[in-house]
């Protein structure tokens, strides 16, 4: 069956591109549908989708764009509108990878269309940014980012290799067959270096009951990929054993998942089971970056450049009432476990974290602000105990089979 990969550009500025490409696509065997992203002129050929389709869409007539002739304006209208249009194509299975070219405003655009796409549909972006903070443009999903190496503007002896390369690559992508696997409920589960041990340990023990367990590290972006699973219903259960992102999000670190961390699973009814591990600690990069009013703290440097800032009692508190605020939202099954003996590895009785009385100010507040029909948990061992593991596997296993 002939793959048709979908194409999003700016056909007016980036034309002569965009027909090149398209032309080394359709000479691999696949097929096309292109997309005109551009606003001021013509096209250098006729789109399948053309741009007035994607100002609609993104909720603007052209033609008051072209007249207001605002261009951060115009780029937010068409980014919209291209996202709107492709997760369409997506739901209608019209297409079966996507592809863009451009500088950053090219790059804004066609990712913006790319992140509606799910985990796994194949996604190529081709920009001048690529070798960048990627960040804002990829966020949570699993773009390609492809250097351009010269700017997208025209067809000469470097950008010719380029674009024959990208054609390979989606062709090839959209080609490919995934290897079948047995497909098992899947787990997910929060992990951190301070937490390594006690999440390795439940992974056994929650396969070893026929699940496949998903492991995301808790550093922002890994905590925000795993809400955006749960958010789809593809999670039977969670574990979020490292919900240190909380830690960064409330003292300004570097590695916060943002304001909607644990809101997914309390949304959706997915059973979770929940623990303070590692919000003992908030994340900053080398120590010499850290800002002046945290320089007298409880420090400890990870590796030359990560720095851990142990949390103090106020800021423990004031994560138990965030905390319970959260998981009073849940609507399904829910259970939140203590580790007594400490939150990570480094919070032990001979390790720099340790602080009981910080700890205690987390369980005291989330105990007084949560529903009394969660049941807390406290257990005395430290998050990295193999008891604690096989307590919280086993009581996730109990919720996911209720």
């Amino acid at each position: 069956m002939t793959k048709t990969v979908a194409i999003f550009g700016a056909l007016d500025t980036k034309g002569q591109d965009f027909a090149f490409l398209k032309s080394e696509i359709e000479k691999r065997g696949c097929n096309t549908v292109v997309m005109d992203t551009g606003v001021l002129g013509s096209p250098f050929f006729s789109p399948d989708v053309s741009h007035e389709e994607v100002a609609a869409a993104g909720g603007a007539a052209l033609a008051d764009l072209i007249r207001r002739n605002d261009r951060g304006e115009a780029m937010a209208i068409m980014a919209r509108g291209a996202a709107v249009i492709a997760r369409q194509l997506y739901d209608e299975r019209k297409i079966d990878g996507i592809i863009s070219m451009g500088g950053g405003g090219g790059t804004a655009i066609g990712t913006s269309a790319m992140r509606t796409l799910p985990a796994g549909f194949p996604k190529l972006m081709v920009s001048t940014v690529s070798s960048g903070d990627t960040s804002p443009y990829v966020d949570t999903s699993d773009i390609t980012m492809m250097p351009s190496i010269v700017d997208v503007a025209g067809v000469n002896r470097i950008s010719r290799m380029i674009y024959s390369n990208a054609a390979g690559a989606i062709c090839g992508m959209v080609s490919g067959d995934v290897t079948a696997g047995e497909d098992k409920p899947l787990i997910a589960a929060s992990m951190f270096g301070n937490t390594t041990r006690a999440v390795n340990q439940a992974k056994d023990l929650l396969e070893a009951a026929g699940y496949e367990v998903l492991v995301f590290h808790a550093t922002g972006t890994g905590g925000r990929i795993m809400e955006s699973l749960i958010q789809d219903r593809l999670i039977a259960g969670v574990l979020d054993m490292t919900t240190t992102e909380w830690a960064d999000e409330l003292l300004g670190g570097v590695l916060s998942a943002g304001q909607t961390r644990l809101d997914a699973a309390a949304k959706t009814g997915t059973p979770q089971i929940v623990v303070p591990g590692c919000i003992d600690m908030c994340n900053f990069w080398a120590k010499d970056t850290l800002p002046e009013k945290y320089k007298s703290r409880i420090l400890y440097e990870w590796n030359p450049n990560i720095t851990l800032m142990r949390t103090t009692p106020e800021e423990n508190a004031e994560m138990g009432k965030i905390f319970a605020q959260k998981l009073n939202a849940a609507t399904g099954p829910i259970a939140v476990y203590i580790p007594l003996g400490g939150f990570s590895e480094i919070d032990l009785p001979d390790k720099p974290f340790y602080w009981p009385e910080a700890n205690q100010a987390f369980i005291d507040t989330l105990k007084a602000h949560l529903r009394p029909d969660i049941p807390v948990i406290e257990i005395e061992t430290d998050i990295n105990d193999p008891a604690f593991s096989s307590v919280t596997a086993g009581a996730l296993l109990e919720l996911v089979k209720a």
